[in-house]
């Protein structure tokens, strides 16, 4: 396939709404053509290729017509210049057609226009963070991603600072790739979106391995965002229930999707600002589905963190959307405590046998409303069944907010005063067996006893 700009002399017959019957030609239109290359045979893969896009009215992308080379007898699919703008291919036909198929899926100017982007595109890459089966880079994109102004053209944001996450071992492209892709968020401007950005994919010349490129997060991972001391200071009761809403949104728009993220913890909830703000700090979910374990995702494993993994998860069960809202719990304990749940002992089988007899982390009644501690042992309960899903789990935190006012401000109160003992700068002292980045914890289970492993849950 190959992509051409070009001036289309007579122009497109477009229909008059307001004379009936009345056809016109936009004389001097300028179009894409798509060169099918090698496609003299067969016809019917030709048409195959057209309708793509005659079956998706509410794609941006619209096919005027088919032409044809007369020298090289190739056919040409004739097209609006939307997107198309440059000669661009991966090399590899299956990325060519998911390009496509995610570009066909714009329906608005509001939508990213995800391609395909040479990695010599990227200058000031710089190693940021590595986790258990990707490395993250920042760095400036050249080009930078194309977007509609104001007018409604199309242009681009040059130099524009964006995250590279490099995926370890997936010099073989698989499904489990794409579908990381599909989601992330491909709204360029969408204030309701919890979820992280995509631009579009790459690849490293050195290592073959795929690389997706995202939104860049200037505040870093929640993790590291409250280790700032001014952060954990000034990050008050109003705070954390907003950022809980905004963390539950972009887990809501998962689920929604018919899909679970797997390895949710506070690593993988990205900030926007690097410092505290009175309005709360938009955060986004990142890292979807497990996706960074490319090439050798097998449903049996267990991936993650493990203070954050359900205990039917840990047991063998399938990996279900009410097992994301067990990691949701352990992320309400996060923002109330500022602490890491079981930071305070080794990651170990001694903790997966603790967390599947139902010990969970330990939290004092006057540090966070009892609304608020209610629900989040609701989201942490042993029996999946008693958890709530996420648009309950959403409504719900929204109506603490809202409606318990009389708790949130004493509870702010404990948090003043508790920060007004502290002197100097807190120190919290984590267990060197503590480990909060995705990891294979089939070790761990393994070796479970079938007392565990066979255990009724309890109400």
């Amino acid at each position: 396939m190959t992509v051409y700009s070009a001036i289309w002399k007579d122009g497109p017959l477009t229909y008059d709404d307001w004379k009936e019957d009345v056809y016109s030609r936009d004389a001097n239109e300028q179009v894409a053509l798509k060169y099918l290359n090698y496609s003299q045979d067969p016809i019917e893969s030709i048409m195959n290729e057209a309708k793509k896009y005659l079956t998706n009215s509410s794609s941006k992308i619209q096919i005027y017509g088919m032409s044809q080379n007369s020298d090289t007898n190739d056919y040409i699919l004739v097209q609006n210049k939307l997107i198309n703008l440059i000669n661009w291919t991966s090399e590899n036909e299956k990325i060519d057609d998911f390009i496509q198929e995610m570009q066909l899926n714009i329906k608005d100017h509001s939508d990213i226009v995800f391609e395909w982007i040479p990695f010599s595109q990227f200058y000031e890459i710089t190693k940021i963070g590595k986790g258990g089966f990707a490395t993250i880079y920042s760095a400036i994109w050249k080009d930078g991603p194309i977007y509609w102004d104001f007018k409604k053209n199309l242009t681009r944001d040059l130099n524009k600072k964006v995250a590279l996450k490099c995926l370890n071992n997936t010099q073989n492209l698989t499904n489990e790739l794409l579908n990381e892709i599909k989601a992330y968020s491909t709204k360029a401007v969408n204030y309701t979106s919890g979820i992280i950005k995509v631009y579009g994919i790459s690849q490293d010349p050195v290592t073959q391995n795929y690389v997706i490129v995202l939104q860049y997060a200037e505040g870093g991972n929640f993790n590291n965002w409250i280790n700032v001391n001014e952060n954990y200071k000034n990050f008050n009761w109003e705070n954390k229930m907003q950022t809980l809403c905004y963390i539950a949104n972009g887990l809501k728009e998962i689920h929604e999707k018919q899909m679970v993220h797997r390895d949710f913890h506070t690593g993988n909830i990205l900030l926007i600002s690097p410092f505290f703000q009175d309005a709360a700090n938009r955060t986004y979910i990142s890292d979807m589905g497990l996706c960074g374990k490319i090439g050798s995702i097998n449903q049996n494993n267990i991936y993650g963190v493990m203070p954050y993994v359900a205990p039917e998860v840990l047991r063998g069960k399938p990996y279900t959307q009410v097992a994301d809202i067990y990691s949701f719990g352990m992320i309400m304990y996060f923002v109330a405590t500022g602490r890491q749940p079981f930071d305070n002992c080794a990651h170990d089988h001694n903790l997966v046998l603790d967390i599947c007899n139902g010990v969970r982390p330990e939290i004092s009644e006057l540090e966070a409303p009892k609304s608020y501690i209610d629900l989040m042992k609701s989201c942490w309960n042993s029996n999946p069944e008693n958890r709530p899903n996420v648009i309950k789990l959403y409504k719900l935190l929204r109506s603490i907010n809202t409606s318990k006012k009389s708790e949130i401000k004493e509870a702010e109160n404990y948090r003043k005063l508790h920060l007004s003992s502290l002197k100097g700068d807190r120190q919290i002292t984590t267990h060197p067996q503590a480990i909060y980045t995705s990891r294979l914890l089939n070790p761990f289970t393994e070796d479970l006893d079938s007392k565990c492993l066979d255990c009724a849950v309890n109400d």
